[in-house]
């Protein structure tokens, strides 16, 4: 049916004398293989190119600049840089303050370990961190999250005491567990969090968060210690004659003039400090309307005295007793791994848009680092936020010093401002929290997700249904499942496809992308798209079986020549083990029943190397082993000719005969 068929039978000789062979890849040691294997798999950016050919002194130098990145960028500051990273510094700072104390309160913390989380781990990032912009701090959601997994062991309100001494010891072990994902290189972990994945806990951590401020927007004093929203509605309605007016005025009011800055900057980008300021401004407004009108006596909640000094120690309230520290070890874990994807999602987001790169390995052990000494000094987890590195970003930041400003201005709140936020409201905090968290709610990103591909959607879906009415580690946990079955789904069901022959010319391609390719008769030309594992090697041993059936079939209906070869494109399985190999004999067992012929195309070097060590080369035969589906094709077609042909001379022997 296709034009190949008048085509190939002229030139197949000539196609056959040129025949380039599938070469075996030159034979390895297993241990430079294992080696290589190795390197690929943990040191896909060889980090150790730069330390080739350079003495011992220079070699020194490298590794220090490569931990601690000051030592690459300080010597080249300039005053210019030094003038853009003190007006960032300083902006950010002017976020990092209310931002911290609202934090700390939605981890169930003493607010001043919010303050306290802003001034030692940036000096350690910007020591250490590879990025220019991120800004480090503490989160909405990794609070979140750490203050539902304690809670549901020990109330922080009952038992104050050793909450806080959990919360150390849990970003203790985030820590480690950081740093140890990035000195073994096994970022790769942190991968199973897709984009999807974390579109959806995002948004559903973000929407649980904005409901648990209702507590201060509406001035409730009892409130369900439950993060999802049917807890959290019945807590509400169930008090409405507990709603205090007052408060509630005053939230909206703020919440609103957040929302209003934020649009402005956004409309406008080079009034970025405007939203920027507007949480302090917030605090400073709140703070004085409550100190003139005394609307602590209205109903109004303040944050009351904060203890002035830097962080005090806190290596001897680290708690490693069972069974609290099994519980600090899982919250360490799961808010560790949700801190890093969304740290070093953020440094690449911005990385990008200057044009460098950051190093994932070296952020996890700067970020690993920067926790592991907080947890000493009086800190809780801390990474990069989007809201923060985006301030940053835009004031013009231009290396990590901004870092270091801004806990330059954390310190000096600590040793002299810290009674200035006595009178601050709690239901500012809320607000700052709430126009904060509207923000990480992208629907327009879900919309995306939706149009396309519909099954990350789905994850996209799964987790934000999972936190918003479960939890947030239920919520976690379901689309980290949900993403792994895709993988295997992806690993177990391969895709295969019939290709066909592209009108005058030597190309093959998948017929139902390309609905004018041309089948090739009395030929099935298969494609395998994926390694051959014992995980797929059953179902392709099916698919391949079924696509032959479905072959004959059609020939059948429409009259053609009979299928006599069957050609599978090995181009895209890169590799494949033993059971892959036993499904290949089978198939070619399959085959050899039904008289079709088995060919095999293009086998990389990998998968060349397994097929001769276990001689399935030799049972095919070599003659049936080509470089391209071309030369394969015309092959066939050139022994369908020569078969035609002896049919022929056969014919007219009997007539003379």
């Amino acid at each position: 049916m296709g034009s190949v068929d008048h085509e190939y039978p002229l030139e197949a000789e000539s196609v056959q004398q040129r025949q380039q062979q599938v070469e075996l890849p030159p034979p390895q040691p297993f241990f430079k293989s294992l080696k290589i294997s190795l390197k690929e798999t943990f040191f896909p950016d060889d980090p150790f190119r730069q330390f080739k050919n350079k003495p011992s002194s220079k070699k020194i130098m490298l590794a220090i600049q490569y931990f601690f990145p000051i030592f690459q960028w300080a010597p080249k500051y300039t005053f210019n840089f030094f003038k853009a990273d003190l007006i960032a510094g300083i902006t950010i700072a002017s976020l990092a303050i209310p931002q911290g104390i609202s934090y700390a309160k939605l981890a169930n913390l003493p607010p001043i370990l919010g303050l306290y989380s802003s001034f030692i781990p940036p000096l350690i990032y910007a020591m250490m961190g590879s990025s220019r912009d991120l800004a480090v701090g503490t989160v909405a959601v990794g609070s979140l999250l750490m203050g539902s997994m304690l809670s549901d062991v020990v109330n922080p309100t009952q038992d104050p005491r050793l909450y806080l001494h959990l919360a150390f010891t849990a970003t203790l072990f985030a820590g480690i567990f950081q740093a140890a994902l990035g000195l073994f290189r096994l970022g790769l972990i942190v991968d199973f969090l897709s984009h999807a994945t974390i579109v959806g806990f995002m948004g559903g951590a973000a929407t649980v968060v904005c409901l648990q401020q209702l507590k201060s927007i509406l001035g409730l004093v009892h409130f369900t210690h439950g993060a999802d929203i049917i807890s959290v509605m019945r807590s509400v309605f169930t008090q409405t004659h507990e709603w205090k007016w007052e408060s509630s005025v005053l939230g909206f009011v703020f919440i609103f003039f957040l929302l209003i800055t934020r649009y402005f900057s956004k409309k406008r980008p080079r009034f970025f400090w405007v939203s920027a300021m507007a949480p302090l401004t917030s605090v400073i407004l709140g703070s004085l309307l409550v100190y003139f009108t005394h609307a602590e006596r209205h109903g109004v909640e303040v944050i009351g005295e904060l203890k002035k000094g830097l962080n005090p120690p806190s290596v001897s309230k680290l708690v490693f007793v069972s069974p609290y520290m099994t519980t600090a070890v899982k919250t360490g874990i799961v808010v560790g791994i949700i801190s890093l994807a969304e740290g070093i999602a953020v440094g690449r987001s911005f990385a990008m848009y200057k044009n460098y790169n950051i190093d994932g390995n070296k952020e996890m052990i700067a970020m690993g680092t920067m926790n592991i000494v907080g947890s000493f000094t009086s800190c809780y987890i801390t990474t990069g936020p989007f809201s923060r590195s985006a301030v940053n970003y835009n004031a013009g930041c231009k290396t990590a010093a901004s870092n270091i400003i801004m806990s330059i201005a954390v310190m000096l709140t600590l040793l002299f401002l810290t009674p200035l936020f006595h009178y601050t409201p709690l239901v500012v905090l809320s607000a700052i929290i709430v126009s904060a968290m509207l923000g990480l709610i992208d629907y327009e990103a879900a919309i995306h997700l939706w149009k396309i591909d519909k099954f990350d959607f789905v994850v996209c879906m799964s987790a934000y249904v999972g936190v918003v009415f479960a939890s947030v580690e239920i919520g976690l946990v379901i689309a980290v499942a949900i993403s792994v079955l895709r993988v295997l789904l992806f690993i177990a069901r391969p895709r295969t496809f019939v290709l066909g022959n592209i009108p005058n010319s030597g190309i093959y391609r998948n017929v139902e992308q390309y609905p004018n390719a041309k089948h090739v008769p009395g030929i099935l030309i298969l494609e395998i798209d994926a390694p051959i594992y014992f995980a797929n090697a059953g179902y392709l041993r099916e698919r391949i079986t079924r696509w032959v059936d479905e072959e004959e079939s059609r020939i059948k209906a429409t009259g053609e020549t009979s299928l006599q070869y069957v050609i599978m494109d090995m181009s895209g399985v890169g590799n494949i083990d033993t059971s892959g190999i036993s499904m290949l004999e089978e198939v070619k067992k399959i085959t050899e029943r039904r008289e079709l012929q088995l060919v095999l195309v293009n086998p990389g070097s990998e998968v060349m190397k397994k097929l001769n060590k276990s001689k399935f080369q030799n049972h095919l035969g070599e003659r049936w082993i080509y470089l391209t589906v071309e030369e394969a094709v015309g092959a066939c077609n050139f022994n369908l000719h020569e078969r035609t042909n002896l049919k022929n001379d056969e014919s007219e022997g009997w007539n003379n005969v």
